[in-house]
C-alpha cells in the first residue's frame, strides 16, 4: 500500500469522506486521492515522492506558484509581529486600500476569511438594503456553501451529484430564482414575474464552477441595465476571477460594474481570506454604521493581510497576464489539435490562464451545455495525465489554472503529457 493510501484510510475514520472538501475525494474521476508533502513553484510532491506539474493551483490563489519565496517572507515577518491580534492592524487598511486602487466600482470593503462568508455577507447586505427577500443566481454557479446559495450549485455540489444540498429549508429554497446562465431573456421573464421583489443577482461573471463559462457578449450589460431598472444589486462573484483574468477582474475587461463585489482566492496569498465590497452607500448600511450586521474574530487576519498584500504587489509590479494568456492559449491549441487528429470530441473553454477541457460536440455555455459533455472520458484523461506527472482538477466541473511559476518547460512538457492522454482515449 502507498503512503497515501494509507493516509486516506486512516482519514476515511475520522473526517466525514476522509477529506476536509468533498472534491477532494476524487468522486468525480474514480480513484482515491494523494496527499501533498510539499509544493515549490508549479510542481506538487506527494506522500510516495512522486511529482506533478500543478494544474490546479490551490484552486486558484497560487498564481504566482506554490511557496513564492516573497509571500514566504512577507509571511515569516508577520509571525514575528504575532498570529492575531483581535484589534485592528495597519495591514488591513492597507489591504482596503489597495483593492479600492485596484478594483473598478469598489469604494469601501470589508474583509472577511472565505468566499462563502464574502457572498452570504453580501447576499444578506442585498437585501438589508432593498427590504426585498428573493435572489437570482444561476445554474452550474457556485457561491460558497451558505443555505440560499446551494440550490443548483456547481462545483463540489456538481461532481457529487448533488446540486441541491440536504440540510436546506424548502423557505430558503423558494426565495432563490435559478436562471439558466447566459440567457437573458430568463432574466426578464424573472423580473417580470417577480415585480419589486428581487433583491440582488448574483453570478461569476466569468463562471469556474461548472467548469469554464465565460458570459457571452453583451449578457454582462444586460443585466446590468435589468438590474438598474428595477432596482436590484448586481453581485459579482470574483472570488475566482479577480486578480485571476486581469488585475481588476471581470469589471476591467467587460467595463461592467457591479454594484457588490465578493473576492477571496488570490487576495490571500494562499490563506484563508475573503472580502466584499463595493460602492459606499451600501457599504455604510454595514453594521457598526447600519442595521446589517457582519462581523469575525479573525476577520482581517495579520497573516492572511501579509500574504496577501504580498501577492497583490507581485501582481501589480509584473504583470503577467499577457504571458498567462499566452501559456493558456499554446495549451488550446495543442490539445484542438490532438483531439481533432485522434476524433476525440473537445471543447476548450478558456479566460486567460483559467481553462477547462469538455468532452462535448458542440459549445458550452451553461450548465446544460457542460452537462452534455461525456465525463467518463475526462475521468480517463484526467487519470492517464495524472499517471505520467500533470495534476488536473479531480473533476469535469472544475477549472484549470496556470500561474507565474509554469514555465516553457513545465508547458511543453504538459502539452506532450495532455495531448498523449488524448490519444489515448
Amino acid at each position: 500500500m502507498s503512503i497515501s493510501s494509507d493516509l486516506f484510510a486512516r482519514a476515511l475514520k475520522v473526517i466525514p469522506g476522509g477529506v476536509n472538501s468533498p472534491v477532494r475525494a476524487f468522486r468525480g474521476v474514480g480513484g482515491t486521492p494523494f496527499f501533498t508533502e510539499s509544493a515549490e513553484g508549479c510542481r506538487l510532491h506527494d506522500a510516495d515522492g512522486r511529482q506533478y506539474i500543478d494544474y490546479v493551483c490551490t484552486w486558484g490563489p497560487a498564481i504566482h506558484g506554490h511557496n513564492h519565496h516573497v509571500i514566504h517572507e512577507a509571511l515569516r515577518k508577520a509571525l514575528d509581529r504575532g498570529t492575531s491580534f483581535g484589534t485592528p492592524c495597519e495591514d488591513e487598511v492597507m489591504m482596503a486600500e489597495t483593492l479600492t486602487r485596484l478594483v473598478p466600482g469598489l469604494e469601501k470593503v470589508r474583509m472577511v476569511n472565505s468566499g462563502t462568508e464574502a457572498t452570504m455577507s453580501a447576499i444578506r447586505l442585498a437585501r438589508g438594503c432593498t427590504g426585498r427577500s428573493k435572489i437570482i443566481k444561476f445554474a452550474g454557479c457556485y457561491h460558497g456553501h451558505s443555505d440560499s446559495l446551494l440550490i443548483k450549485a456547481g462545483s463540489g455540489a456538481l461532481t457529487h451529484g448533488h446540486p441541491d444540498s440536504a440540510g436546506v429549508p424548502a423557505a430558503f429554497a423558494a426565495e432563490t430564482i435559478v436562471l439558466q446562465y447566459n440567457n437573458v431573456q430568463a432574466v426578464e421573464d424573472a423580473f417580470a414575474a417577480n415585480k419589486g421583489e428581487i433583491a440582488c443577482i448574483i453570478l461569476e461573471p466569468c463562471a469556474g464552477n461548472m467548469g469554464v463559462v465565460p458570459a457571452k457578449e453583451g449578457y454582462l450589460e444586460a443585466l446590468r441595465e435589468l438590474c438598474t431598472a428595477n432596482g436590484t444589486i448586481l453581485i459579482f462573484d470574483e472570488v475566482m476571477s479577480g486578480f485571476r483574468v486581469a488585475l481588476g477582474g471581470v469589471q476591467e475587461l467587460s467595463g461592467v460594474r457591479a454594484d457588490l463585489i465578493t473576492m477571496g482566492k488570490i487576495i490571500g496569498g494562499g490563506l484563508p481570506v475573503g472580502a466584499f465590497g463595493g460602492r459606499a452607500n451600501l457599504m455604510d448600511m454595514l453594521a457598526p454604521n447600519g442595521p446589517v450586521y457582519q462581523a469575525g474574530t479573525l476577520s482581517g487576519n495579520p497573516l492572511a493581510m501579509a500574504a496577501g498584500l504580498a501577492s497583490l504587489n507581485l501582481l501589480e509590479k509584473s504583470m503577467p497576464y499577457a504571458r498567462l494568456d499566452a501559456a493558456g492559449a499554446r495549451i488550446e491549441t495543442a490539445l484542438l489539435a490532438a483531439a481533432e487528429d485522434a476524433g476525440v470530441p473537445l471543447q476548450i473553454n478558456r479566460s486567460g490562464s483559467m481553462w477547462c477541457p469538455f468532452f462535448n460536440e458542440s459549445p458550452v455555455h451553461s450548465l446544460e451545455d457542460a452537462m452534455k459533455g461525456v465525463v467518463p472520458l475526462y475521468a480517463k484523461f484526467f487519470h492517464s495525465a495524472l499517471d505520467k506527472g500533470v495534476y488536473l482538477p479531480p473533476s469535469q466541473f472544475e477549472t484549470c489554472f496556470i500561474s507565474t511559476a509554469h514555465d516553457e518547460a513545465a508547458i511543453s512538457r504538459t502539452i506532450e503529457i495532455l495531448c498523449e492522454s488524448i490519444t489515448s482515449l
